[in-house]
């Protein structure tokens, strides 16, 4: 915790905050991208997002109280703001986020960046599906391989609410997959 705060300070100070937030987004960038991606599915939104949320780290991290980890506290950042992307893309396009996303796993096969197959593609139909705190969930627990307590600090939920949502998520996914043609 201590090494997290001289970090912290390091970015705070004029004098060595460029080096810090290299080294920032070499240890984040890649981590943030894949929790991105994994919410708004798309490559390039997903690029636009993670710079959204790097600006807004940099802009707000001298009201950062370190009451949570760096790491839990940028998670937040860029969960938020790929929910808000996510938002306001279906609100342009007069569609429902679900419907958005529907769409969005469609073009999914076309996208190069893609290198799912069939199954893949309906396990994300199958996410698409779900309340979107679910999905979340179940996104960060099976995709991003995080331990509840760190979904609960990004989150602000508690772990036993976690726990009951990724498995209201996971009976959701198998009962879609095996029903679904």
């Amino acid at each position: 915790m201590q090494e997290e705060q001289e970090f912290i300070q390091e970015l705070l100070n004029p004098k060595t905050q460029n080096e810090a937030f290299q080294k920032l987004l070499s240890v984040y960038q890649k981590p943030l991208y894949n929790h991105i991606r994994n919410i708004v599915l798309n490559h390039d939104d997903a690029d636009d997002v993670l710079q959204n949320t790097f600006i807004k780290v940099f802009q707000y991290l001298k009201s950062f109280k370190g009451e949570s980890k760096l790491f839990s506290w940028m998670y937040r950042i860029a969960t938020n703001e790929a929910l808000t992307f996510l938002n306001q893309k279906a609100k342009v396009n007069g569609v429902s986020t679900a419907a958005l996303q529907n769409k969005t796993i469609d073009n999914l096969q076309a996208d190069v960046f893609f290198d799912g197959n069939e199954i893949q593609l309906k396990l994300q139909k199958a996410i698409a599906n779900l309340p979107e705190k679910q999905q979340l969930v179940f996104k960060m627990k099976y995709f991003e391989e995080l331990k509840y307590e760190e979904i609960s600090e990004i989150l602000g939920t508690s772990v036993g609410a976690l726990k009951a949502s990724y498995h209201h998520a996971v009976k959701k996914i198998e009962t879609f997959v095996t029903t679904a043609g």
